[in-house]
């Protein structure tokens, strides 16, 4: 690990972690029998965190990650299995997806130094 970023079969793992949650979460969603609309509706939603950085990149970070980490959702599914409520079930599931996506992508949480300076490695714009 350099610089606070994850490299090498550690990074492979965590993209394929991810690219598992996104598959495991749509099963799910297609199991629970979920309007797939709501998915395509809902998706980038968690993305909406971004916001918190027009206040700074520290307020960014921390709104950022704490909608890019799977401890709310999953939270949100057993709530949602104890309440037998599948609106939420669905909406947790969605919220997974997303982070599976970002995660296999190569999107990671952010550090306060930048947007774009993730824990899975720097974000960087193709020429």
């Amino acid at each position: 690990m350099t610089d606070g970023y994850v490299q090498g079969a550690p990074r492979s793992l965590l993209r394929m972690e991810g690219a598992a949650l996104l598959l495991s979460a749509l099963v799910g969603y297609w199991w629970a029998g979920q309007p797939w609309w709501l998915l395509a509706a809902l998706v980038l939603a968690p993305d909406l965190s971004m916001l918190g950085y027009l206040a700074s990149p520290k307020v960014g970070a921390a709104i950022y990650n704490a909608a890019h980490s799977t401890i709310a959702p999953l939270l949100l599914l057993s709530g949602s299995a104890l309440l037998d409520d599948r609106m939420t079930l669905g909406l947790a599931l969605i919220w997974l997806a997303h982070i599976g996506l970002d995660r296999a992508l190569g999107y990671g949480l952010k550090y306060v130094s930048g947007f774009g300076d993730t824990h899975l490695g720097p974000l960087r714009r193709s020429s």
